[in-house]
């Protein structure tokens, strides 16, 4: 164990890495509870105010993650400094995209359905780091020979080729697709060759004259969110905590 850590871990400098991915889970784990104690008016916690106005726990977040930030830039990332830093970093990260929701929409959506939005990205952010501390390099190229560095072309061709595959996919729609493709090859080429999704930019531009593959894509969107959305969003439940039920709107009797 102690050989794979120093091997894996720390003579690459992924340490600061690790400590920065631990921090950012730890700290939005332990927001979402407190959080939700705060909701359900349980234990001694509760909204933090200043002069009647309340303060998000973004405002710490970003002070935090431009301190860890920083401080990473300069500081020797095999260093204290650097460990130091990374942990600030991860901490204020996972302040900030708890919140990100708000950030998106402008407006206190922490309980309703768009602040699903938030929990999603921490996940998403999570595992695409995760990709990066096992040894995925970014577009693919990864673990390179030397022969192959010597070979500039084939890497910017690979380079190039993985990038316009998830330019193509976040153009059909299929926004988680296209990130994890940046990271792990291949990914990106199954978002680049299905259907785009409905009213993605690749099928108002594409699509517009073809009703039959507007009918294909629409029903493959159809079945792949009936099958999909309520596990992922009972997921989001259980890791964030249920949003609020909207309000019934009252008829309009004018």
């Amino acid at each position: 164990m102690g050989h794979w850590w120093v091997r894996n871990i720390v003579e690459p400098g992924k340490l600061p890495l690790l400590l920065a991915l631990t921090a950012f889970v730890l700290t939005f784990v332990l927001t979402r509870v407190v959080t939700r104690l705060i909701r359900a008016g349980k234990g001694p916690f509760g909204n933090v105010r200043a002069g009647g106005l309340h303060i998000h726990h973004v405002v710490p977040g970003v002070v935090l993650t431009l301190v860890g930030g920083f401080g990473a830039v300069a500081s020797d990332r095999h260093g204290a400094g650097g460990i130091v830093s990374a942990v600030l970093f991860g901490m204020g990260a996972g302040l900030v995209l708890d919140e990100f929701a708000l950030i998106l929409h402008l407006d206190d959506v922490y309980w309703t359905e768009e602040g699903r939005k938030s929990v999603e990205v921490v996940v998403l952010t999570a595992a695409l780091v995760g990709l990066l501390l096992g040894g995925f390099s970014p577009f693919g190229v990864n673990d390179l020979s030397r022969e192959e560095l010597q070979d500039r072309g084939g890497v910017l061709a690979t380079v190039s080729g993985n990038f316009l595959l998830s330019l193509i996919a976040l153009g059909k729609g299929k926004a988680r697709t296209a990130l994890f493709g940046v990271i792990v090859p291949l990914v990106a080429l199954v978002g680049a060759v299905r259907l785009a999704r409905p009213g993605s930019p690749w099928a108002r531009r594409f699509y517009g004259r073809r009703p039959r593959a507007r009918a294909r894509a629409a029903l493959r969107a159809y079945r792949h969110d009936r099958r999909w959305v309520r596990p992922s969003r009972a997921v989001q439940d259980w890791i964030g905590g249920k949003p609020d039920p909207r309000p019934a709107r009252l008829p309009d009797h004018r």
